[in-house]
């Protein structure tokens, strides 16, 4: 009989909200891992199954590393347990089968058909375990006439249209800065695997959990939907201006840029005290929220040049002091250097086997009765294998012999 794997850290046992789930993470990169890391460190035990030979392909991100490491790996894939195997092989997958039997839950990127072909398919595992909550993250979805293709976030975000409308009118398309697509989709995964295991935990019956990076980037486009279901025409770029309501955007201080959040007609009218020309209120160009975006360029052009004469400092606290939502345009190191990063946990510290002493992201979810945690490091490749297949029941002889007929990898302490 296998051992009830859950009673395998008693002690200082997770206090998260969903501490006592199990998942298995079969997903690489990003998107996958994102969606493991938000449920480790929300209380769930993620034992991340990376493939051999390698390992997550994220691995062979060579820059930067911290000695050795890389460094992109070691951000997605704190707070989860690592093992290894070749699931080519018979044996391999077998191991995946003993351990899907108590699992809550299993995610994969694959592209549709590859662990079909390995004979581990949805209809498989649900027969081994028919409470698994089956997450599929894939390009474009599991149906439609590019559900085979494989995705990617930049191809996403080309096809959701987001290139489109980022960046500056006249210049050529741009992605975002940060892989918004990746991004979103792990969370959409998470969420989705919450409902679906709420489900379970009403019925005792799993499910499939199937989101793509395209519709990730597509939810982004709110707005942009909305003017297009309303008009037929498709937004272009606003640079960092926004599509409904002005002033809101960037505008340059005498030592770098500020963000201000007119959203409003109050606000509008704070931010015409501040800069000293109350009379703008009625220019007929500036008096109303659809004259101010009919002639936003003129409107930015006026603030800019009273903007460019004191500094950022100077400005923030002028802004804040009338209650107008304004804020300065940190570099990445700034940001999270910043006090208000720092009080809440936005960074915290680890220290990896190999690595040493790192930083990674905390959670951005607080709860005030279940804690989130971040305590270990990005496992090492098969840093717990023998740990885990102890825990389902395989004797170290057993383990052994996998490890040295190439079925699993484990790293050695």
């Amino acid at each position: 009989m296998i051992p009830d794997a859950r009673e395998a850290e008693t002690e200082g046992a997770h206090p998260g909200p969903i501490a006592g789930m199990r998942v298995l993470e079969l997903a690489q990169i990003m998107a996958g891992p994102t969606c493991g890391m938000l449920l480790a460190d929300m209380g769930a035990d993620v034992i991340k199954v990376e493939k051999l030979p390698g390992g997550d392909d994220a691995r062979d991100y060579r820059e930067p590393r911290i000695n050795g490491v890389s460094a992109p790996f070691m951000i997605l894939n704190r707070n989860k347990r690592g093992i290894a195997i070749n699931l080519k092989m018979a044996q391999g997958r077998e191991i995946l089968l003993r351990m899907v039997r108590d699992a809550d839950v299993l995610t994969e990127n694959y592209r549709r058909g590859t662990l079909e072909k390995l004979g581990l398919s949805y209809e498989v595992l649900s027969r081994v375990n028919p409470g698994l909550v089956y997450c599929a993250i894939s390009g474009y979805g599991r149906d439609g006439p590019y559900g085979d293709k494989g995705g990617f976030d930049l191809i996403a975000q080309g096809f959701s249209g987001l290139m489109s409308v980022t960046g500056e009118p006249g210049r050529p398309p741009v992605k975002t800065g940060n892989p918004v697509a990746d991004i979103n989709a792990g969370m959409l995964a998470a969420v989705g695997i919450l409902a679906a295991h709420a489900h379970k935990q009403k019925t005792g019956r799993g499910q499939i959990v199937d989101t793509s990076l395209m519709e990730a980037a597509l939810q982004q486009t709110y707005w942009h939907a909305a003017i297009h279901f309303a008009t037929g025409q498709s937004p272009g770029p606003t640079g960092s201006a926004h599509l409904l309501t002005a002033p809101y955007q960037a505008f340059r201080a005498s030592d770098g840029w500020i963000n201000l959040g007119g959203a409003n007609q109050a606000n509008w009218e704070r931010i015409t005290d501040v800069l000293g020309h109350a009379e703008w209120r009625n220019d007929p160009r500036f008096a109303s929220n659809a004259a101010r975006m009919e002639h936003q360029d003129v409107l930015a052009a006026a603030m800019n040049a009273v903007l460019e004469t004191r500094s950022k400092a100077e400005w923030i606290a002028a802004f804040d002091a009338a209650g107008v939502p304004a804020g300065v345009v940190h570099t990445i190191g700034e940001a999270l250097n910043h006090p208000q990063t720092l009080a809440r946990g936005m960074v915290v510290d680890l220290v990896h086997p190999q690595a040493g002493a790192t930083k990674a992201l905390g959670c951005p979810i607080h709860f005030s009765d279940t804690p989130t945690r971040i305590s270990r490091s990005a496992p090492v490749l098969g840093e717990h294998t023998r740990e885990v297949l102890r825990e389902y029941g395989y004797a170290d002889g057993e383990i052994e012999s996998f490890v040295a007929a190439g079925v699993v990898a484990a790293a050695d302490h």
